[in-house]
Order: structure tokens, then C-alpha cells, then sequence
């Protein structure tokens, strides 16, 4: 479908995603439905192994749209944030990884939709932060939810209470970031990164993000069952009998995600 705020660029098994809504690609109601429907239509192509979300120009995401969040109803305001949340949780349930490649701001809503990604790749330009306190608000799109899960509970209530920003480096600390690149290499090295992702198995690669993700949210007695019951089913699919077979033969594994 045609969009007008969204790009879907595809290469090979790489598709790649930009947010273009200038100046500041703010989630606007359109972004976040156009968005929505951008991954709904990634989720749907056939022999995709991993996808890039950028932003257009110098921005990734600078935030919701002010002037939208300041007309809100109470009753509007929750419409919003569970509809921002269902984009969140699409990208990050997403059957394949999803790399953020932050090229400036990723502030608020940004951040988000940064945390919501699979892996982050930021440029030393780049600058992070949940500033929604000084909006007399609080994160909607999962914030205070995802985190504490990546970067702690006291930095996440440090960074959350404050609305304080940090720079790349320092988000690579926190371990909001996984790996920061000078600005003119942030394409190539995104596209390495997801070309990594993409040579590996596509369904135990499926199989050990959804068991990160779920053991979160129970016990660990029950999430140990659930890795030895996904580790079994591995065994299932031609991609095992692919990988180990490769390897014993000393050749690139070339695996059909079967």
C-alpha cells in the first residue's frame, strides 16, 4: 500500500523501514498507524530474515507530536497510548529481528519504539531520554516497562523521574545500546548487523528471542522448561540437521527456514 511518512525498502532478505516525517519524525497519529501497517505488511513477505528501522534526515524519532498529545481527552489519551503500545508490541513480537538504527534523536516515544527493536545500533550523534515528566506526563508506548528490563531499575527510575538525556556513549553503558558507530558508518554497519542476523537459522533465531522475551514474564523454573522444550523443537526443522551438518562439513550452512 502507498504511505505517506513511511518508506519500505526491501534488499533481497533485508527490508528496511524510515520513519519520514520531517523536521523531527514525530509519532503522529498517522506515523504510528502508517507504522503499524508498514510492519503488519513486513510481517506478511515472504523470505525476509531481518528488518531496519531508521529515520529520514538527521532525526529517528524526536517524540510524539505536541501539539496532538496537547488537545487529548483522558479518554483519547488512553485510545493512544494502547494504540502506540499494540505498534510497540508488533515490532517487538515481530517472527524477525528488528535492528534500530538511531541516527539523532530518539526522545520519548522514539525511545520507545527504539527499546521495542530486537538490537540497537545508534550514531555518536545520537541522544536518548524519556523526557515526558516535564510534560506533566508519563512514558505511554511501554516505557516504564521496557526500561528497567534493559538497562536496570535504578538507572530506568533515574532516567524515567528526571526526563534527563544521555548521549550514545553513555546509553552503550547503560546497555540501551548495543553498539555506537561515527554517523557516516551507521548504515553500513546496521546493515551488517542485520545481515548477520540474517545468515543465521530464521527459526532457532525465532525460538531464542521469544524464549528471552517470555522468561521475563514467568518464574524460572517454568522459563528453563521452556527453553529445553524450544531447544526440542529445533529438532523438528531442517535447519538443525543443516547447521550441525555444515559445520562438520566446514561450509556455510545455507538454511530454508523449515
Amino acid at each position: 500500500m502507498a504511505y505517506e511518512k513511511v518508506r519500505i525498502d526491501r534488499d533481497d532478505a533485508i527490508v528496511t523501514v524510515t520513519i519520514d516525517n520531517p523536521k523531527a519524525n514525530t509519532l503522529s497519529r498517522q506515523v504510528v498507524s502508517e507504522l503499524d501497517q508498514a510492519f503488519a505488511e513486513v510481517k506478511r513477505m515472504d523470505g525476509v530474515r531481518a528488518v531496519i528501522l531508521t529515520g529520514a534526515g538527521k532525526m529517528f524519532v524526536a517524540g510524539a507530536d505536541i501539539s496532538e498529545l496537547n488537545r487529548l481527552t483522558p479518554v483519547a489519551a488512553r485510545e493512544f497510548a494502547r494504540t502506540g503500545q499494540h505498534l510497540m508490541t508488533r515490532i517487538e513480537t515481530l517472527p524477525v529481528p528488528v535492528v534500530a538504527a538511531v541516527n539523532g534523536y530518539a526522545l520519548g516515544g522514539g525511545c520507545e519504539i527504539a527499546m521495542a527493536c530486537t538490537l540497537r545500533v545508534a550514531s555518536e550523534k545520537a541522544v536518548f531520554g524519556q523526557p515526558e515528566v516535564k510534560l506533566g506526563l508519563i512514558p505511554g508506548f511501554g516505557g516504564t516497562q521496557r526500561l528497567p528490563k534493559l538497562v536496570g531499575l535504578g538507572s530506568a527510575l533515574h532516567l524515567l523521574l528526571t526526563g534527563e538525556m544521555v548521549g550514545a556513549e553513555e546509553a552503550r553503558r547503560l546497555g540501551l545500546v548495543n553498539k555506537v558507530v561515527a554517523p557516516d558508518a551507521l548504515t553500513d554497519t546496521a546493515k551488517e548487523v542485520a545481515g548477520a542476523l540474517a545468515k543465521v537459522g530464521p527459526l532457532a533465531l525465532r525460538y531464542a528471542k521469544d524464549a528471552a522475551y517470555r522468561g521475563l514474564a514467568i518464574g524460572y523454573g517454568e522459563s528453563m522448561r521452556m527453553e529445553a522444550d524450544l531447544f526440542a523443537a529445533c529438532y523438528a526443522t531442517e535447519d538443525v540437521k543443516e547447521g550441525t551438518q555444515a559445520f562438520l562439513e566446514k561450509r556455510e550452512a545455507k538454511f530454508a527456514g523449515k
